[in-house]
């Protein structure tokens, strides 16, 4: 019997305190993550606002929008921890944290003077997350790195592009959001350790972009060995199951379509008129049909080039047949699944009144999150954070004027 859910506010990680020190988007989109589900998450930048998700598009009238959006409901502080009383000041902090997450190349943080060992010596139960592009160990550990080549280099991006031509990055940096996935997995699994046991003691969390990606890439090892493949782009086609495709109706517009099952390839065609090719021998078992790709994805195209989307759209949804317009922003901003749900939310924001961003994922049924506010700008909370630490309005305003803040 399920439990009923009861009403309650706050997520599964309020009361986890999380310094993000890390820039650009993986690693702090891990800290996001955790924030979207109650963690009190304290960004810290350097005194100049340098950090390069401040320059990325979208920007609006020098505003970095990006930026607003991917460190929704943080608190923001300026510190250079590069400078002495900088670094006093964040080994000062450390006592009041949970984890401490940082992206900056191998060995980086130890130059200036933030050692594992002195970190754990300020707070012996601290998760100190290090997000690389390829590890804190092995040949590549300096290596500088970016979502392309995470995807690159993972084989993720081999995969993707037409049959025979060039791969193909998407437009979003998608290495970046699966590092920062786990990452936020990472904090996760830790802080569930540390809660279970109050003589735990913290430990560094090694996490490679790189091999986050190969992660999601199961079958690649076993079929190279076992089968001598190495899995090469298909374009929208899938070399493991058909049909599943991407399509186009009379009007030019793409959907996709995945039909592999035996049912639902028979719902498919019997809805086209030509139920006979349910059991015809090139088609009648996934096997045959990827062995078949090109005769069946021919006669599929020519179907659908010759309905409107419409009827396409009734006709598949009649059969039972999983699909989908290939939608863009304007798409989803109308669609009412979305709308039913209220899958796109209102940050508050001081600028704009509102921003609109993803809403928090996962849903967990009786608990009502609160909506974020945008992020942060350069070292906005700092009064606010520094008082928790016995830092004075004169001793910041000292601090500013020597760049530390």
């Amino acid at each position: 019997m399920n439990p009923s859910p009861s009403s309650s506010s706050g997520g599964a990680l309020s009361g986890v305190r999380i310094l993000d020190m890390a820039t650009v988007l993986a690693a702090p989109f891990g800290a996001t993550l955790c924030a979207d589900h109650g963690a009190d998450v304290v960004k810290l930048e350097l005194p100049d606002g340098s950090d390069t998700l401040r320059g990325l598009q979208p920007v609006k009238d020098g505003t970095a929008l990006w930026w607003k959006v991917a460190n929704r409901g943080k608190r923001g502080i300026s510190l250079d921890v590069r400078q002495a009383r900088g670094r006093e000041l964040l080994l000062q902090m450390l006592p009041k944290f949970d984890v401490l997450v940082e992206n900056f190349r191998t060995g980086t943080m130890d130059r200036w003077g933030l050692d594992a060992a002195t970190l754990f010596a300020a707070n012996p139960r601290l998760v100190i997350l290090r997000l690389t592009g390829f590890g804190q160990t092995g040949p590549d550990r300096l290596r500088p790195g970016f979502a392309r080549i995470f995807e690159a280099k993972s084989g993720f991006t081999s995969l993707t592009g037409e049959k025979g031509g060039s791969p193909l990055h998407s437009n979003f940096p998608v290495g970046d959001a699966v590092a920062g996935l786990f990452a936020a997995f990472s904090i996760a699994a830790e802080i569930a350790r540390l809660r279970g046991d109050p003589q735990a003691q913290g430990v560094e969390v090694d996490l490679s972009a790189t091999e986050a990606l190969f992660r999601l890439l199961d079958p690649l090892p076993v079929e190279h060995e076992q089968l001598g493949l190495v899995r090469q782009p298909e374009g929208n086609c899938a070399s493991y199951t058909a049909p599943s495709n991407m399509y186009a109706s009379r009007e030019q517009v793409y959907f996709t379509v995945v039909a592999s099952s035996n049912a639902i390839f028979a719902r498919l065609v019997t809805a086209m008129g030509q139920p006979g090719w349910a059991s015809d021998p090139r088609f009648d078992t996934n096997p045959h049909r990827v062995q078949n790709l090109q005769a069946l994805d021919s006669a599929l195209s020519d179907w659908f080039s010759a309905h409107s989307y419409a009827d396409i759209e009734r006709t598949l949804e009649a059969a039972g047949v999983p699909f989908s317009k290939v939608y863009t922003i304007e798409d989803i901003q109308t669609d009412p699944q979305f709308m039913a749900r209220e899958a796109i939310v209102r940050l508050p924001d001081p600028l704009y009144g509102s921003l609109p961003a993803p809403c928090i994922v996962p849903r967990v049924l009786g608990r009502h999150m609160a909506i974020p506010r945008t992020g942060p700008d350069v070292g906005e909370h700092n009064a606010q954070v520094f008082a928790e630490f016995d830092v004075g309005a004169e001793e910041l305003a000292s601090l500013k004027a020597q760049g530390v803040v």
